[in-house]
């Protein structure tokens, strides 16, 4: 998938990036419209009742809520290690696919980014190991890697590992050269090819949408949409073209929905609604109704709350990981990366997610995976993979010029957009 596409462009002009220390605000009010919804007061009511913030926060705030002090629980028992908050990272163990021999050669390639924030000439010996461990996992696991490839797609594996052998010795070369700067680009190159290997691996959509939802356009599958921006008013950045992976094995519900709209071009030409340091909100769209009228009803077209939790089969719909009792379930995907990205609802409705959605900025450290007030109670569908630092340039009035498919749309079924009236 990745490694066939072209870089999204972006251009901007350097400035200095905000503060990473930023501080979680649990709230999101998209519009000034009598019924829209305010996340601070959710997350406050979620976050007492979960024991997470200390001390009793006051009330009585506004639509547009102010910053809360960070929420720091135990992370000893929360996470096992440093949080993955890489969005390829993620989308690549998200994937529903249980092949050891191939995240052994994917992990010590992941590993080369915290390698290379080590100081000196130990960072390119540290990378030498991770080139090697990502080495002899491939050769000695290649035909494990191959056993694990749908069919149909082995003769496209044997050529991507093929491509990956050759670009460690590449990446190795570049080591022993002591050339540090050649070393990101090349890792990104590599774990491209493992990416589309393991998504080769996925044989057919590997569950069944409930009945009552499975008339909704579904993604059966992973798409990418380049979202292209408008900024007004900053000197710093003209346009920029955000890229975004859409995981449908994970949310085909959700991530349906929004690729459905964008064939609509319902986004086109829409302003950023929202934009307070915690998260860049659009999708409001004018008028008195808060989500997309679909024009075969008549109505405002809402779906379910949609999430999957780590080890499970299929997503569960309609009610959050809280309301279930899995206070310690994991979601397969977190709200763990710069702009992860996700439904936005109605506090008190967990089916009344349309057509606003958001993308989350804030520093994962502070509020990691499963340990923040978001994961398990709204349904994330994606991640910006490119260019995802601006996003917090981003301003209200700020304009979606377009957002177009690059690939993935033949996996979307159901697509609404193609009804006539």
């Amino acid at each position: 998938m990745a490694a066939a596409l072209a870089s999204p462009r972006c251009f901007c002009r350097p400035s200095p990036r905000p503060s990473s220390r930023r501080r979680p605000v649990a709230s999101c009010a998209a519009s000034e419209k009598r019924n829209s919804f305010s996340w601070k007061e959710c997350a406050i009511s979620v976050a007492l009742s979960a024991g997470l913030i200390t001390g009793a926060p006051t009330l009585g705030w506004s639509a547009h809520a102010s910053p809360l002090d960070p929420v720091l629980p135990d992370l000893s028992v929360l996470i096992s290690g440093p949080p993955i908050k890489d969005p390829g990272a993620l989308l690549r163990y998200a994937l529903p696919i249980d092949n050891k021999a191939v995240r052994e050669v994917q992990k010590p390639l992941e590993d080369i980014t915290d390698s290379l924030k080590i100081a000196g000439v130990r960072a390119l010996d540290s990378v030498e190991r991770n080139v090697r461990q990502a080495s002899r996992a491939l050769s000695n696991g290649r035909n494990l890697i191959l056993d694990g490839l749908a069919e149909s797609k082995r003769a496209n594996g044997e050529e991507l590992l093929d491509k990956l052998a050759v670009g460690l010795d590449e990446l190795q070369r570049i080591v022993e050269d002591r050339n540090r700067d050649a070393v990101a680009p090349k890792q990104k190159e590599l774990l491209q090819y493992v990416g589309t290997v393991e998504e080769d691996m996925v044989d057919g959509f590997p569950f069944e949408v409930p009945e009552e939802y499975s008339s909704m356009p579904l993604l059966k599958g992973r798409a990418t949409v380049d979202m292209k921006v408008k900024i007004k008013d900053n000197p710093n950045v003209e346009d920029c073209i955000f890229r975004i992976v859409l995981d449908g094995y994970n949310a085909p519900v959700t991530a349906g929905n929004f690729l459905d709209l964008v064939e609509r071009k319902f986004y086109d030409g829409m302003e950023i609604q929202r934009s307070d340091g915690f998260v860049v909100q659009t999708g409001d769209p004018e008028g008195p109704a808060e989500g997309f009228i679909d024009p075969s009803t008549g109505k405002v077209r809402t779906i379910p709350l949609e999430i999957m939790a780590d080890g499970d089969k299929a997503p569960v719909y309609g009610e959050t990981l809280e309301e279930l009792g899995r206070y310690k379930a994991q979601t397969k995907l977190p709200f763990n990366a710069f702009g992860t990205m996700a439904m936005a609802r109605d506090e008190f409705d967990d089916n009344s997610a349309s057509s606003q959605i958001f993308w989350l900025l804030k520093e994962s450290e502070l509020t990691p995976s499963n340990a923040n007030i978001l994961d398990g109670r709204y349904a994330v569908f994606g991640y910006v993979t490119e260019n995802e630092d601006y996003l917090a340039d981003l301003k209200v009035g700020d304009v979606i010029e377009s957002i177009q498919v690059v690939s993935g749309l033949d996996n979307l079924a159901n697509p609404s957009y193609k009804i006539v009236g």
